[in-house]
């Protein structure tokens, strides 16, 4: 009896908020890549992304459960985001617009930007693929910004986490 309670506590667990599974490991292209990327959004000025180095890409799966939030954070490269599944937000520390994206759209983090994302759905996980372009040879693919600076852009974008931290308020 208290071996089946265990599988069924086990089998009924709630996933983790924010799952990520590495699709490649950091690989190289051959030669010298070079890539530069414009792009232009509402609310920001245009900004041209100068990759003198792209020749080392890594690309990682996100699964987002309903109600869970990214901490702010930073890339070391330019990251391609594609959105597979369900509903996405991103926002940018710079400006706290949300920008809202569906399955089959796609954005760019240009890098070296401290912005937040998450799943505003109430019941559907958020999958999305990013590709992360220029990094480094070794060493984090993100960079949390400290407790007090999240805490700062929470506040100054609007962005109500749970107690939990990794979870929008009310879900």
């Amino acid at each position: 009896m208290m071996l089946s309670l265990a599988v069924a506590t086990t089998v009924h667990a709630e996933p983790d908020a924010i799952t990520a599974k590495p699709l490649t490991q950091r690989h190289a292209f051959g030669g010298n890549v070079s890539v530069q990327i414009t792009q232009e959004l509402d609310g920001l000025p245009a900004q041209v992304v100068d990759i003198e180095d792209a020749s080392k890409v890594a690309v990682v799966e996100f699964t987002i459960q309903p109600g869970a939030v990214f901490p702010w954070h930073t890339h070391p490269g330019t990251v391609l985001i594609n959105i597979t599944e369900g509903d996405f937000v991103f926002v940018f520390g710079e400006d706290c617009v949300e920008r809202r994206y569906g399955p089959g759209m796609a954005l760019v983090d240009p890098g070296h930007t401290v912005h937040t994302a998450f799943n505003p759905g109430r019941e559907e996980a958020t999958v999305v693929i990013a590709t992360l372009i220029g990094v480094p040879a070794e060493g984090p693919l993100m960079t949390q910004v400290d407790a007090q600076e999240g805490a700062a852009l929470d506040e100054k974008c609007g962005i109500k986490r749970a107690d939990a931290g990794n979870l929008l308020s009310g879900y």
